[in-house]
Parts: structure tokens; C-alpha cells; sequence
């Protein structure tokens, strides 16, 4: 198996820095198409049904995306030529194949009916306008799972400006397409953020491919120095996928319990606004882990400056998302910029400052994950994702199924357990690696 592309060599903080921030634009530019959607929702008439559908909508087709989320670190490790250009080029194929039936088999009627009727018992005006959105949505998964790809071939020829245009692309497609749909037409809005999220999406697949042409032309006429089998590729991407799959299963366990938990319908409708705002500042963590895994390397190079820098990104992180949780601005957040009505503004602020600590916990999850793959021991970063499923599926299993607590404030104090659960049982590994190979 190849190394990724990026040699390991000494680096300063700073040229660290000037390395990860076209990737943390890159991830900060696809942290505002949250709040965005779900202000132009928010602007829409039957804001809460809307809301509420939407995400919905986002969190099942987020599942079924999954499997091809880490595309981008199987390309930037493995492209070495025509070969294995070719061979991932069909794995990838084959995966969004996958998910394109898998979202065409949830939205079929039987399915939808049991999926959200019967078993996580919506609204049925918000489970109507959630499977439209998702009918809407279906080119999505695909498509991320293409332009991820390519994606993995621009940063490996470190090309990383070319990836953060084409989230410009992608922002500007998807701004063009929901505001055309929110002026002239009069779609529910759960529909128009579902227009802008796939049109947004697809334009940047197709900008990705014609962005990488020469980094493509580069890798055919190079013939591949042993590369790697179908079997290869699949052992190797086996984790990653079933790690993301994992993970991502936590929003729709989230939605489920929502439809249990008091102020259900409140509750779904504020949550899009809260991981909005908590994602934006998860992006440090999540620019940074393919950063870090070329930068140390399997010599472990750069492990100090790695460590060092992790630790100003998570301070970085939790320190300015405090700043606007913990003080007025959380209302200008909530009411102005996301549009929420006092009402719903009111339920939000308290999940907010639950999660204060979130975006720190993100970086740290992103360096032990970084460390464990540059080790080539991947299997506790399945693990870790196990951990915090069920961390959050048991506290939400007493908060809300045995306790009758606020919906949002329980899915808040949730996610914040079985991410410290994750980063606990990751540390723990970690030091059984290093004694066992001393």
C-alpha cells in the first residue's frame, strides 16, 4: 500500500498552518450552507414543518452518504498511476452505485411509510415534505461520492486552492438555485433547501472533474509501481467506510428519539440550527486530519508540531464558539441570522451551551484518528465510533425514554457524552499501542 502524498519532512506551525487552511476554508465554506438553508426555511411559510422535514430529510440521506465520505483520503493515499486510477475510479463507481439504490429503496413508498410513520412516527405533514426532499436529494450521495474522488487528486498533487474553488462553485450554484426557488416559485421550503443542496452539489462534482484533468492526464501516463488489488482496496477502505457509516448513523438515532421526546416537534426544528452552528466550528478538527496523517506519516514525523498545533486548533475552536454561545450573540445567531422565533430561539440556548466543549473534543478526535492511521491501526477508530453511538443511544435512551427531558437538550448532552466516551476509550488505545510495541 502507498504512503500518502505529502512526504513527511520538518515543519514549523506556521507552514503547518499555511499547509491546512485552504482546507479549513475549503470545510468553513460548506459549514455556511447549514445555516443558510435553514434561514431561507426559516423566511418560508410553516417554518416549523419545514424545518423540521428538512432535517429529516438531511440526516437519512447524510446516512446513506456514508460509505463514500473518506473517497477523498482513499485517493489522496492510493493514486500513484493509470492502475489504481483506474482500479478506485471503479470502486467508487461501484460504491455510489450502492447508495444511489439505497436512497432510491428508502423513498419508495412502503419503505418511507415504515421508516417514518411507523417506526420513528412523524408529523405526517412533516413526513410528506421529508420524502419529497429526499426524492429531491437523490443525485446528492452520488455526487459527493464523485467529486470526492477527484477531490483526493487534487490534494494529492497539492492542489488544494483548485478544492476550495470548487466549494465556491458549489455555494454559489446552490445561493443562485435557493433563492430563484424562494422568489419565483412557491415550493415549501423543505423542497427548496433540497433543490439548493443537490444543484449546489453536482455543480461542484462536475467543476471537481474538469478541475482535475491535468492531474488525471498526469496519472494515466505514469504506470502505477505496484498497485493495488480490488481486494487491496477494499481491505484498506473497509474501515473507513464502516467508521463514517457508524457515525453518521447518529442523526437519524438523533431524529428517532426526537419524535419521542417532549416538545418533539420544537425540538427537530431547532436541532438543524444547533449542529449548524456547532459544525462550524467542528471544522478545524475535520480540515485537519488528512493534514495531519500526511504530515507525520508511518515515521511519526512532525509528531510534536502535529500535537502542538492540534492543541491551538481545539483551543481555537471551543474558545470562539464560546464566545457566541455564552453571551448575547447567541440570540443575534438564533434570531437574526437563522430566523428563529422567539419561541423556538428560547429551546436552543440551552443545548448551545451544552456543547461548549464539542469543538475541542472534535480536534482531539481528528489527531488520535490521524495518529492511529499514520500507525497503519486502524481498528479502534471503528471501535471509537461504536462507543459513540451507543454512549449517545443510551443517554438519550434515559433522558428522553425514561426521564421525559426537552427533546434538544437531551440530543445536546448526548452528543457531548458519547464524543468524550469516543476520545476516552482512543486515548486508552493508543497508549496500549505504544507499551505493546516497546
Amino acid at each position: 500500500m502507498n504512503t500518502p502524498a505529502i512526504a513527511p519532512a520538518a515543519e514549523s506551525l506556521g507552514r503547518i498552518a499555511r499547509t491546512w487552511l485552504p482546507l479549513q476554508a475549503t470545510w468553513l465554506m460548506m459549514a455556511v450552507e447549514g445555516p443558510f438553508l435553514a434561514a431561507v426555511i426559516a423566511r418560508l411559510p410553516d417554518p416549523k414543518f419545514n424545518l423540521a422535514a428538512y432535517g429529516v430529510a438531511f440526516a437519512l440521506a447524510i446516512i446513506v452518504e456514508a460509505p463514500v465520505i473518506m473517497i477523498t483520503s482513499a485517493a489522496t493515499a492510493l493514486l500513484d498511476g493509470d492502475t489504481s486510477y483506474r482500479r478506485l475510479r471503479n470502486f467508487t463507481w461501484f460504491l455510489n452505485g450502492g447508495i444511489t439504490a439505497a436512497m432510491l429503496l428508502l423513498v419508495w413508498e412502503p419503505v418511507w411509510h415504515l421508516v417514518a410513520l411507523d417506526a420513528v412516527r412523524l408529523n405526517p405533514e412533516v413526513a410528506r415534505l421529508a420524502r419529497t426532499a429526499l426524492v429531491i436529494l437523490l443525485p446528492w450521495p452520488a455526487a459527493i461520492g464523485y467529486r470526492r474522488f477527484y477531490q483526493g487528486a487534487l490534494i494529492r498533487d497539492r492542489l488544494t486552492r483548485r478544492v476550495a474553488w470548487g466549494t465556491v462553485i458549489r455555494l454559489s450554484a446552490m445561493t443562485g438555485v435557493a433563492f430563484f426557488a424562494w422568489q419565483g416559485s412557491d415550493l415549501p421550503g423543505a423542497w427548496v433547501g433540497a433543490s439548493a443542496l443537490s444543484a449546489g452539489v453536482v455543480t461542484e462534482a462536475v467543476a471537481s472533474r474538469i478541475m482535475a484533468h491535468g492531474s488525471v492526464r498526469r496519472l494515466l501516463a505514469t504506470p502505477s509501481v505496484d498497485p493495488p488489488t480490488y481486494r487491496d482496496i477494499h481491505r484498506f477502505y473497509q474501515p473507513l467506510a464502516l467508521t463514517s457509516t457508524i457515525s453518521l448513523a447518529v442523526q437519524p438515532l438523533v431524529t428517532f428519539f426526537m419524535g419521542q421526546a417532549r416538545f418533539s416537534l420544537e425540538s427537530l426544528a431547532v436541532l438543524p440550527v444547533i449542529n449548524a452552528l456547532v459544525f462550524v466550528f467542528r471544522t478545524p478538527g475535520l480540515s485537519f486530519q488528512e493534514l495531519a496523517i500526511a504530515l507525520l506519516g508511518r515515521s511519526q514525523a512532525n509528531l510534536q508540531q502535529v500535537k502542538r498545533f492540534a492543541g491551538l486548533l481545539g483551543l481555537g475552536a471551543s474558545l470562539g464558539y464560546a464566545m457566541i454561545v455564552l453571551t448575547p450573540l447567541s440570540h443575534v445567531w438564533l434570531e437574526t441570522v437563522s430566523g428563529l422565533t422567539p419561541e423556538l430561539s428560547g429551546l436552543a440556548h440551552l443545548p448551545l451551551q451544552i456543547l461548549v466543549l464539542m469543538p475541542a473534543l472534535s480536534v482531539l478526535l481528528s489527531l488520535q484518528r490521524s495518529l492511529l492511521v499514520a500507525r497503519r491501526g486502524t481498528g479502534p477508530i471503528t471501535w471509537a465510533s461504536v462507543i459513540e453511538v451507543v454512549g449517545i443511544f443510551g443517554v438519550l435512551l434515559v433522558t428522553v425514554a425514561w426521564s421525559g427531558w426537552v427533546g434538544a437538550t437531551a440530543a445536546a448532552v448526548a452528543y457531548l457524552v458519547g464524543r468524550a466516551a469516543a476520545n476516552l476509550y482512543l486515548v486508552r488505545s493508543m497508549r496500549t499501542q505504544t507499551d505493546g510495541s516497546n
